[in-house]
């Protein structure tokens, strides 16, 4: 791969045409990007959409909104550093970008990053992919192909993110029309769906990033970068673009370090254990600083801040050291499990898992939201599915949809399918539980609710 190529300002729409850039001496394409992600709807959406906690009652516990732009601030440093460094190897490069457009380009896909998630975090994607493999899933997928069916049983916010940022927003002018440099950096998983598309050592095949019936989009996408092909003539599967892996490893430092300072402020994590994993990462702490620090929360916010300066850097070294071989589309790995600190970022990640993602308030909540989320699905999705509505009940649940926004009045099964998923999985925590409550009658609209 080749990064003149890689770093392409042309712009991409759900149909596969791609346009230029009207000039704007104020503001790169890229720059762009950045601004028409953060303006979206799908966006501003996360601010209720869970993290790790959800639902908290906690203002200053991170959503899936400030997440982003916390990993956006980590990604833009990462680009940059990276792109200092690509630029004095590649000379030819200085005349076409330079390394504010490295890290505006990683800023973007990282702010974009969590984008397609659904409502109540991982929960959310396990709850989608489970209506679809249960029988009346199955049922209600049964004549679309194997690769159709893997969409939806292994339902992925990464490919719903693409579909988001390419066709969701602005539908009727062709999506947000994103550079191609960012929507390529923003594929983690370019593939189809499929678990046997797996591959042992890449980790850009551990899940899907964009659905059949974007595929045409992605394959156009990966033309205009020269992405190169995994497996010529087969699936459709590419190497990762370059600068994917900084946003993953921009996403890694964020929530291995900042879901730890949530679990402290909620009482989930002691305050001790925490900072004891902080300080080895934090080497180049002041200690009249650090004596200063009037709290726990004080003093795990400064080590906080210092061991994400150092594992920025590691991660750059990593990157740089690996240039050729990611070219090459044969490095697999993620940066952050190859920088020297990364058994105590792991031991991060593991306090973590045990402290906070088992949380009582956390499982009850992912319990409910596999409830609301499937109940929402098997009232929608059969009526989705039938050519003619075959029920009065099936006939308003189409109406409903239809006033909603879902567009069902034409395509085949399996897109009026997406209609729903997209439908649901653009829902807000509390709307979809709303939602349920409403259609199950917990709580009827108007005086009774």
């Amino acid at each position: 791969m080749a990064w003149q190529q890689l770093l392409s300002r042309r712009r991409l729409s759900f149909t596969g045409e791609l346009r230029g850039n009207t000039p704007q001496p104020q503001r790169s394409p890229f720059e762009r990007d950045w601004d028409r992600i953060l303006f979206s709807t799908a966006f501003r959406r996360m601010h209720d959409k869970t993290q790790v906690f959800p639902l908290p009652d906690n203002d200053v516990v991170h959503s899936r909104l400030t997440h982003s732009l916390e990993v956006a601030s980590v990604g833009r440093s990462l680009g940059k550093d990276v792109g200092r460094v690509v630029i004095d190897r590649h000379p030819e490069l200085a005349e076409f970008v330079d390394i504010h457009d490295f890290g505006d380009i990683v800023a973007a896909g990282c702010l974009a990053h969590d984008i397609g998630n659904p409502p109540l975090g991982h929960a959310g994607e396990s709850a989608i992919g489970n209506y679809f493999q249960s029988a009346e899933g199955r049922e209600a997928t049964a004549g679309l192909t194997p690769r159709q069916r893997d969409d939806l049983e292994q339902f992925e916010g990464n490919a719903q993110g693409f579909r988001v940022l390419t066709r969701l927003q602005l539908e009727g002018d062709g999506g947000l029309h994103l550079t191609s440099a960012t929507l390529a950096a923003f594929s983690k998983y370019p593939r189809e769906a499929g678990c046997d598309l797996r591959r042992k050592g890449q980790i850009s095949t551990k899940k899907h990033g964009f659905f059949q019936d974007d595929l045409p989009t992605f394959a156009a996408l990966a033309r205009e970068t020269g992405l190169a092909p995994l497996e010529p003539g087969g699936a459709a599967m590419w190497a990762r673009h370059p600068l994917a892996f900084l946003i993953e490893a921009a996403d890694d430092i964020c929530y291995s370090i900042l879901d730890i300072e949530d679990g402290v402020r909620l009482g989930h994590v002691e305050a001790a254990v925490a900072e004891g994993l902080l300080a080895p990462l934090a080497t180049s702490v002041d200690p009249a600083r650090l004596a200063a620090c009037g709290s726990h929360l004080e003093r795990i916010g400064y080590l906080r801040a210092v061991a994400i300066g150092r594992m920025i850097h590691a991660c750059v070294e990593v990157f740089l050291d690996n240039e050729a071989a990611i070219l090459a589309g044969t490095y697999g790995a993620s940066l952050a499990d190859h920088i020297t600190d990364a058994a105590k970022l792991q031991a991060l990640k593991d306090l973590a898992f045990e402290t906070c993602y088992r949380a009582p308030e956390v499982i009850e909540i992912e319990l409910a939201g596999y409830r609301a989320l499937g109940g929402l699905l098997s009232t929608f999705v059969p009526a989705a599915a039938a050519d003619t509505p075959a029920s009065p009940v099936i006939g308003k649940t189409r109406a409903l949809l239809v006033g909603r926004g879902v567009k069902l009045t034409a395509g085949s099964p399996y897109e009026r399918i997406l209609r729903v998923t997209d439908y649901v999985s653009g829902m807000t925590d509390r709307h979809a539980l709303a939602t349920f409550r409403r259609l199950t009658g917990i709580t009827i609209p108007g005086r009774l609710g």
